[in-house]
């Protein structure tokens, strides 16, 4: 559905994407995954057809996207900021919208009806803009990159500031969607809707994609299987030093992280720890996430 190949854009002394090739295939949940600044918003306005790259090329469904706009009527985008006229009804923006994508009459009015039950919100169809909640703007707006039916929807941070029930119905329609058939590319900086949303995610920061593959393929390229946590303060300074034998230490707000190599058993972990006088009760483990993932190839976390 999607090929970018060495696609690079700079502006002046800041390279914002720096020789990404990326391909999305058809049907596919595809997340970027980076922090604020790490070209992800830039890669996206590409897409959509928004902005031309210095170098590189892009493809969507086969179709060279040589000039701006070019394959705009198979792409929804859902941009970062609300594109929304606040003192009009829903309905009159998504016809205004709809419009855009060149439906008219009943046509429009049949969408417009369509999309308004699929984000939940057709008894507030007359209501003005400026009256809903921020999670209601941000369902709209999705409604508006559906209108025209298109084959490659882009979601660019589309949950930003908006309450956990809206995050809810968000993520519900677009895992039906996907299931339906649409591909989606959804950038994020939270782990947990890539973990949760994402068939394959790609990992992003300064412009590059650092690694991609599926979750499991992602945590794969990690040197530790085990992250063994503990308190601060629980356990001496010197004593905490001397675990670094069995692993990568990182200190947390209120813990420190234990990132045990891969050759090491946890049984040695535990009896090394136990001949120290520290008790088991300290210890927690948990499974490496993306999060660590991030540390570990960029020497940051994902929050930086």
């Amino acid at each position: 559905m999607l090929v970018l190949e060495n696609l690079t854009k700079r502006y002046g002394s800041l390279t914002a994407l720096n020789d990404v090739s990326l391909h999305v295939r058809r049907g596919e949940f595809f997340g970027l995954l980076g922090p604020n600044g790490a070209g992800k918003s830039t890669l996206m306005s590409h897409v959509a057809g928004l902005r031309q790259p210095d170098a590189g090329r892009l493809s969507i469904d086969g179709v060279p996207c040589d000039r701006a706009g070019a394959a705009s009527a198979n792409i929804g985008f859902v941009p970062q900021s609300l594109a929304l006229y606040e003192d009009l009804n829903a309905e009159e923006n998504l016809a205004i919208f709809g419009r855009l994508y060149g439906l008219t009459g009943a046509a429009l009015k049949a969408r417009i009806d369509e999309c308004l039950v699929a984000v939940g919100l057709q008894d507030r169809r007359r209501d003005t803009v400026k009256t809903f909640s921020g999670g209601m703007q941000r369902r709209l707006n999705l409604a508006a990159s559906l209108l025209h039916a298109p084959k490659l929807l882009l979601c660019d941070e589309p949950t930003v500031g908006i309450d956990p029930q809206s995050r809810n119905a968000i993520f519900d329609l677009l895992e039906q969607l996907n299931r339906d058939g649409l591909t989606i590319i959804y950038s994020t900086h939270y782990m947990e809707e890539a973990t949760r949303l994402c068939s394959r995610i790609g990992i992003i920061d300064h412009g590059r994609i650092h690694a991609l593959g599926t979750l499991d393929e992602l945590l794969e390229k990690l040197p530790s299987r085990e992250v063994v946590m503990f308190p601060r303060g629980s356990v001496a300074h010197d004593l905490a030093a001397k675990l670094e034998q069995f692993g990568a230490l990182h200190e947390r707000a209120e813990q420190r992280e234990l990132h045990l190599r891969g050759d090491v058993r946890l049984a040695e972990f535990f009896a090394a720890t136990a001949a120290a006088g520290l008790p088991d009760r300290l210890f927690q483990l948990k499974r490496p996430t993306l999060e660590d993932l991030f540390l570990h190839l960029t020497g940051k976390t994902l929050r930086e």
